[in-house]
């Protein structure tokens, strides 16, 4: 390992930015694997000054390092980006227990790529091979049309359960809910999509009728305008707004993938969230929606089935090149905060798949189901409840994030 001045003809690469880079072994490891001494590394503070040095004119990447110690100081993570970036220098994010609002922040600030921590195998030298391609697939290039124009162009938040039953449903309805009733004075528009066509149950979560005019809209949207769009929705509690799966089950291939793109256009463009609840199963239109997603959550619960799915879809889009980077896994009815046993199972599960689990759920129990049943959200039928407070803080954290980026624009 090199230091950040070298005293040699080697001009240095690429650098880590780190509170402390022997935190991150594995990063070393693989810093080395790839460029051999043509690295160093950098705290905080000392990157910023370092950029301003003609030295920083070789640098071709840096990995900035983060753990959840380091969530304070945000704003000092961003201007490092900003910084890199004006010096046309490509950002690898690798992050350690951080929180996808968190996560979401730097990436929108203009990090080209994230790998979780513990490092997967391979998986740097696969970041640095996308960035080096001739268009490499930006996680905030889905981003950068909420700064354009004078639509609405909102956040794209997408839920996707990777095996039955593990709550990706009640993390939809309720995320929407809670970001629609985040403020009292300037509640933001929200829109709840149920795109899981055959056994969709966000109309019954919410005690909503289906409508044959889903069904119809999106069976001819090269002809869908607002209005139709607006007919299609219904409204809950005068709050929400919300599309319903179809009052028949029909085939997930009804709709392809640039009927989805303009049903999701319409609705950016007319709200400020935009909130999806996915089938389970992959179909040809899912790449569409995860291209668009701001934040992609990936739900799965502590068994084997959903290791096993998350596996399996992670070599499914590394081998598609899809940008596996966007999917923040949120664990379901996790581990309490005293029972140990569980955390080191959930720390084990995710270096064993070489994933970042970003969001734990607590278990609901009994009301979450109750409330499914009555069609109210959690805020509504148990307000107290563990899961409904995980939920709002989400949800909270996600709002302000999005507020602070509206009046930087």
């Amino acid at each position: 390992m090199t230091s950040a001045t070298p005293q040699n003809e080697n001009a240095i690469l690429a650098c880590t930015i780190s509170r402390d880079v022997q935190n991150f072994d594995l990063l070393i490891e693989d810093m080395e694997a790839a460029l051999g001494e043509r690295w160093g590394d950098l705290g905080f503070a000392e990157a910023l000054a370092f950029f301003s040095q003609p030295d920083a004119d070789s640098l071709e990447f840096v990995a900035l390092a983060i753990d959840g110690e380091d969530e304070d100081n945000l704003s000092l993570m961003g201007e490092i980006i900003t910084r890199a970036k004006e010096k046309k220098i490509k950002i690898v994010l690798i992050a350690e227990d951080v929180t996808p609002a968190s996560l979401h922040q730097l990436l929108r600030k203009g990090a080209d790529e994230f790998v979780p921590y513990p490092l997967p195998e391979g998986e740097l030298q696969e970041a640095i091979d996308r960035m080096n391609q001739p268009d490499p697939v930006a996680v905030q290039q889905a981003a950068a049309p909420l700064a354009q124009g004078e639509s609405k162009e909102g956040a794209l938040f997408v839920v996707h359960g990777l095996a039955g039953g593990v709550g990706s449903t009640t993390l939809a309805v309720n995320l929407a809910w809670e970001l629609a009733t985040v403020s009292d004075k300037d509640a933001p528009s929200v829109c709840l999509l149920d795109l899981d066509l055959q056994f969709g149950t966000v109309s019954t979560y919410l005690d909503l009728p289906r409508r044959e005019t889903v069904f119809e809209m999106l069976s001819d949207t090269s002809s869908m305008d607002d209005d139709v769009f607006s007919q299609a929705l219904q409204t809950y509690e005068d709050k929400l707004e919300v599309l319903t799966a179809p009052s028949d089950m029909v085939p997930l291939d009804l709709i392809t993938p640039q009927d989805i793109e303009r049903v999701i256009e319409t609705a950016r463009r007319r709200f400020d969230y935009v909130i999806v609840d996915m089938p389970s199963t992959l179909v040809h239109w899912s790449e569409t929606v995860l291209q668009t997603a701001h934040v992609y959550f990936a739900m799965i619960e502590l068994d084997m089935r959903s290791a096993q799915n998350a596996l399996r879809l992670k070599r499914a889009l590394q081998a598609e090149e899809l940008p596996f980077n966007k999917l923040r896994f949120a664990l379901n009815r996790a581990p309490k905060f005293t029972d140990l046993n569980g955390k080191s199972r959930v720390k084990r599960m995710g270096e064993s798949l070489g994933i970042s689990i970003d969001l734990q759920l607590p278990e609901g129990g009994k009301p979450v189901m109750q409330s499914g049943d009555h069609g109210q959200p959690l805020a509504s039928a148990a307000a107290k409840n563990p899961l409904r407070r995980e939920i709002a803080k989400l949800a909270k954290s996600l709002h302000s994030l999005g507020s602070s980026d509206a009046e930087a624009a």
